[in-house]
């Protein structure tokens, strides 16, 4: 039996004296940037989009009171966009969002303005249907065994029909003061007269540290437990990126009329369910039930709990942003929440998910609504049409998916 002895033998190193070694040198890092492509390409992706429509529009982008309005208006799909990331990471998928969304800004007018119960209360109340409705789809999708798809389809068809009983086929509003702050309010001034607003500041700085701080005791805990990590350059990169971006959000904001309530809102869901998701067990079980659902039942992971535990907490999400939308309209109307679903589901996929399930992040959803709302603002401000728009969305949505199924082949190759 012959042996083929070239394919044994070593190459021969290229001239100039870049051999092994500085090939040694250049391939991990090659290396390592392939392998986090995923995780930076809508980054990256977000940020070109950016400054292409800031030349575009000649700054007006970027301008102070449009980049607050770009927070207001997308508030609520980025709500909806972090539970359908752990209903996709899951393994499943939620059709129902915006009806569910619509219907819960209904049940609010009802409370609040033909029966006047004080808005706090309601929003209790409302918050509690959405957990309700969640769940009992969560139950009929983890114990009952049917799919997710066609649950949510079903609900989607109920609750758009009980909202449309519930206001009459009419528009209800207005809402308490209390409550429109909460969607449209900024932030108190406080401190000394200067050019920003000065908590606005504060709070920018604070998360600037705080999301330092997390990177840099990550990757150690990766590196403790001998997982592989970014290179040391591209992971530097990364936090100045970060710092970056940060920064001139906060001084956009600040320069205006300071942070809004809403962003304040979306930044603890942002941190509390980065940390489920990353730390707790629940978080770790919803990956592995996405990831590999046979090998979860024999680890002992509760699949059924944990799949009705992420319907429910989906539900709850959702009233959260009908009660944002319906405040920041001032009215409750049967036609909201059309396409939030598919809007939700976009950025999901768009920020890193995976069809399969298994795969994703909450930091992913939200640079996936980023762009979704980037690309409508930009596109709004350039006069493109509707038409072209959904064109468009759509063609970033196949670009998304598709350079991700690239890339596994790629790494997998």
């Amino acid at each position: 039996m012959s042996t083929d002895v070239t394919a044994e033998s070593p190459a021969p190193a290229p001239p100039g004296g870049s051999g092994a070694a500085g090939d040694g040198l250049l391939r991990p890092a090659l290396e390592g940037m392939r392998r986090n492509m995923r995780q930076y390409g809508m980054l990256i992706a977000l940020g070109l989009i950016v400054v292409l429509f800031a030349v575009w529009t000649d700054g007006d982008l970027l301008l102070p009171r449009n980049v607050s309005n770009l927070v207001l208006q997308n508030s609520y799909i980025l709500i909806l966009a972090i539970g359908m990331m752990l209903v996709i990471i899951a393994g499943h998928i939620d059709l129902s969002v915006g009806s569910l969304t619509a219907f819960v800004g209904s049940m609010a007018a009802v409370f609040m303005v033909r029966n006047d119960i004080p808005w706090p209360l309601a929003v209790v109340l409302c918050l509690l249907m959405g957990a309700v409705a969640g769940a009992a789809q969560g139950f009929l999708v983890a114990y009952g065994g049917m799919p997710s798809f066609i649950v949510t389809l079903a609900g989607m068809l109920i609750f758009r029909g009980l909202t449309e009983i519930f206001l009459e086929g009419q528009t209800l509003g207005p809402f308490p003061e209390g409550l429109q702050k909460v969607a449209n309010g900024f932030l108190p001034e406080a401190g000394p007269e200067t050019n920003y607003h000065n908590p606005t500041l504060l709070l920018g700085l604070a998360l600037i540290a705080f999301v330092v701080f997390q990177e840099v005791r990550d990757r150690r805990r990766q590196q403790e437990f001998s997982l592989e990590v970014p290179p040391r350059n591209l992971f530097l990169l990364k936090l100045v990126a970060l710092g970056a971006a940060v920064l001139t959000l906060t001084l956009l904001l600040a320069s205006y009329k300071g942070a809004p309530i809403v962003l304040l809102v979306l930044g603890a869901l942002l941190v509390g369910f980065g940390y489920v998701m990353r730390n707790a067990v629940i978080g770790r079980h919803i990956y592995a039930i996405g990831g590999n659902l046979p090998a979860a039942k024999l680890s002992g992971v509760k699949d059924r709990k944990v799949t009705f535990l992420v319907f429910l907490n989906m539900g709850m999400l959702a009233a959260l942003a009908g009660l944002v939308f319906a405040a920041r309209f001032n009215a409750a109307s049967p036609k909201a929440g059309l396409n939030f679903e598919l809007e939700a589901i976009a950025a999901s996929f768009i920020g890193g998910a995976s069809m399969s399930g298994g795969v994703g992040t909450v930091l992913g959803a939200i640079i996936g609504g980023l762009v979704l709302g980037v690309l409508n603002n930009g596109m709004n401000l350039v006069g493109i049409g509707t038409d072209w728009q959904q064109v468009i969305k759509g063609l970033v949505l196949l670009a998304a998916v598709g350079f991700d199924v690239w890339n596994k082949r790629k790494i997998g190759s």
